[in-house]
């Protein structure tokens, strides 16, 4: 268990990625909490992961991240954490259209729910930092589709898109937090990345299919296929790895 002694903060815990990698956190030794804007929803997703939740292994906290105040009002109460994983995504009701369908209004309002709220929650982290002097490690979540441009084909045949916004916020994390470790420079404190290919999730036949074809022979990731990259990022194994972005996609981004 690499993590033992680690106490780690995973926002957007409900989530697909999350609730994943809250158990798997778990299993390595750490203590974690598990925050999230509905806390119903992730207490039913934990519970679902086999996790219990009065083992005092994980402590839940209700948390919507483009709140500044709710924000740092958190990292106030904290104590003793070791690092961080941001697994949200916050968007509004009219993501996801494609190209010619977006307003310009929809794009400017998730652009700054999203990488706006993964600036706070950035900040926040260094000032942590800053005011405790204790070694602490980030890790943000990006995607291929921040280091490469779309394959549209792959979507032929369905409703499916490669939304503009998800292009625009996941290149732009990996440059914000680029900037946040080369404004900290102190090596203990660290912001990593990864950046998964697709994560299946019961996506319509023809596009897996097609996303098949771009790899070399996995095709859409499982969950758990990624938290390796995420553990290692958050463990002493990478100490002095820093302001990196690991691509985790069967070689679809080649």
């Amino acid at each position: 268990m690499i993590l033992n002694d680690k106490k780690i903060l995973v926002v957007g815990a409900a989530g697909l990625l999350g609730a994943t990698l809250v158990k798997e956190l778990v299993v390595q030794g750490a203590k974690v909490i598990a925050a999230d804007i509905h806390i119903e929803r992730l207490q039913n997703r934990l519970t679902e992961q086999g996790l219990d939740l009065k083992s005092g292994s994980v402590e839940l906290r209700q948390l919507d991240l483009s709140d500044k105040d709710a924000v740092v009002s958190m990292f106030d109460a904290l104590e003793g954490i070791s690092g961080a994983v941001n697994c949200s995504y916050p968007r509004n009701k009219n993501y996801g259209k494609h190209f010619f369908d977006v307003k310009i209004e929809d794009f400017n309002e998730n652009i700054s729910l999203n990488l706006g709220s993964s600036f706070l929650f950035m900040q926040q982290c260094a000032a942590y930092f800053k005011e405790n002097e204790a070694p602490f490690s980030l890790v943000n979540v990006s995607s291929v589709y921040g280091v490469m441009a779309p394959k549209f084909t792959i979507y032929d045949n369905t409703a499916m898109t490669m939304p503009v916004e998800y292009a625009a916020i996941k290149s732009g994390l990996i440059h914000l937090s680029k900037y946040v470790t080369k404004y900290v420079a102190d090596s203990r404190f660290r912001v990593n990345l990864i950046s998964p290919g697709g994560l299946f999730d019961h996506q319509p036949e023809d596009f897996l299919i097609a996303y098949k074809k771009e790899t070399f022979g996995k095709g859409m990731l499982d969950v758990k296929d990624v938290l390796g990259s995420v553990v290692f990022l958050l463990s002493s194994m990478s100490d002095f790895v820093n302001g990196q972005n690991i691509v985790v996609d069967d070689g679809f981004s080649m």
